[in-house]
């Protein structure tokens, strides 16, 4: 697990703007570590991805949950078995979806963003399915 420490703007974040707030850094943290994003928030009826990216060879499919202050609790616990599932049958749609796009290994990551008061911090759990 890789972690990261950043300064957050001073103001509150509320939740749609947290979870924006949250992937942007997301985003930033993953891309200056050589991910490739293709695509970001890719919905389909069954739900949504909320990053693909390219790390060397592999295509990333990377769920990204925020949370803020202590009492929320640690962003990756929120990554249930049921949101895991989801994220198992989405990797196929998205491919059926992308026939232009093939990889020979894929992997499913996880990015927690913790933000507390003007800090931020990031982290990083790689091929968690």
């Amino acid at each position: 697990m890789e972690q990261d420490v950043q300064r957050a703007p001073g103001r509150s974040l509320r939740n749609g703007r947290l979870g924006r707030f949250g992937e942007e850094r997301a985003v930033a943290w993953l891309e200056a570590r050589g991910f490739r994003v293709l695509e970001r928030n890719w919905r389909c009826a069954r739900g949504e991805i909320d990053i693909v990216a390219w790390d060397s060879c592999t295509l990333a499919f990377i769920e990204v949950k925020t949370r803020s202050g202590a009492a929320t609790g640690h962003p990756f616990e929120a990554i249930t078995a049921a949101k895991l599932t989801r994220m198992r049958r989405l990797v196929p749609e998205w491919f059926d979806a992308h026939p232009e796009v093939s990889a020979r290994a894929v992997r499913v990551d996880v990015v927690a963003v913790h933000v507390d008061g003007p800090r931020t911090a990031v982290e990083h759990l790689a091929g968690v399915l």
